[in-house]
């Protein structure tokens, strides 16, 4: 695809080989979910690239009759957003349903309606994980996170909200590289060149709303993360001090929302820190 063409032109150290990294995520996908005692997988289908990708990494892994869809707007959620949502559930065929968001929001703030646009959204973000995680008790499917690596780092997501999931198959994956993968495994064209959004109010988008584009940011932290370059090792790729604060600033200040709850050690065996054992671990 030419637009995914143009952009690693920018930065072919992002390149990935498609093919290995997709039997990666499906393989390690599909044994995690069994290991778990689970048969199918569910997720939050919002129309964006990202959850266009996990859901078809999912059906991939584990055959379209494993997976559940959900959609779930909000009264002001974009119509060509649920467009999209449909479109990756009919080229899939995968089991859907749609539940409007819009009574329990505005019910919670009604008695406050100066709530700021973050406190909604993350309202929103959070309510839709909770519907994910009844409705996972009710079909026996485990829920499949869709944050890629680039969000986490910068703290782009709501904690308890998208950025939950019972496995993740993106968080190892830059923006850039959601976008490459997403072209292989044939996610609809119109979902992968769309600017990327939340959808959390009218003209929203990811990168007016972080102030820079995903390809300069993965670019970024490709040398600084992955590299460990230095500061003065960064400027010399021209990257901006005030951009390197403004990145860097962001990162560190959301560390707490990459890690589990903090416990207070008080007892010899404290549980993440000195009990600590694979998630399959059978005793």
């Amino acid at each position: 695809m030419k637009v995914i063409d143009e952009l690693l032109e920018q930065a072919p150290y992002l390149r990935l080989d498609e093919r290995l990294v997709t039997t990666i995520l499906t393989s390690t996908l599909r044994e995690e979910v069994e290991k778990a005692g689970f048969d199918r997988v569910i997720l939050g289908l919002s129309g964006g690239i990202d959850s266009a990708l996990s859901l078809y990494l999912a059906v991939k892994a584990l055959g379209k009759d494993r997976v559940i869809a959900v959609r779930m707007p909000y009264r002001m959620s974009s119509p060509s957003s649920l467009a999209d949502a449909e479109l990756a559930i009919e080229d899939t065929g995968v089991e859907s349903m749609t539940i409007d968001i819009t009574p329990q929001i505005d019910a919670y703030f009604e008695s406050m309606p100066g709530a700021s646009p973050l406190r909604r959204g993350n309202k929103m973000a959070r309510e839709r994980m909770s519907i994910l995680y009844d409705l996972s008790a009710d079909y026996r499917a485990l829920v499949i996170g869709t944050s890629n690596r680039t969000e986490l780092l910068l703290g782009y997501g709501t904690q308890y909200g998208d950025t939950a999931s019972a496995i993740n198959p993106l968080g190892d994956l830059w923006k850039t590289q959601v976008r490459q993968l997403a072209a292989y495994l044939n996610v609809p064209e119109q979902i992968i060149t769309k600017p990327p959004s939340a959808d959390l109010w009218e003209d929203q988008t990811d990168e007016k709303e972080l102030g820079f584009r995903y390809i300069d940011v993965d670019r970024f932290l490709y040398f600084w993360i992955d590299r460990r370059y230095t500061r003065e090792q960064l400027q010399k790729l021209s990257f901006q001090d005030s951009f390197m604060d403004q990145v860097m600033g962001r990162v560190i200040r959301n560390q707490f929302k990459r890690t589990m709850p903090m416990i207070i050690k008080v007892n010899p065996r404290t549980v993440g820190i000195d009990f600590r054992y694979l998630r399959d671990w059978k005793g």
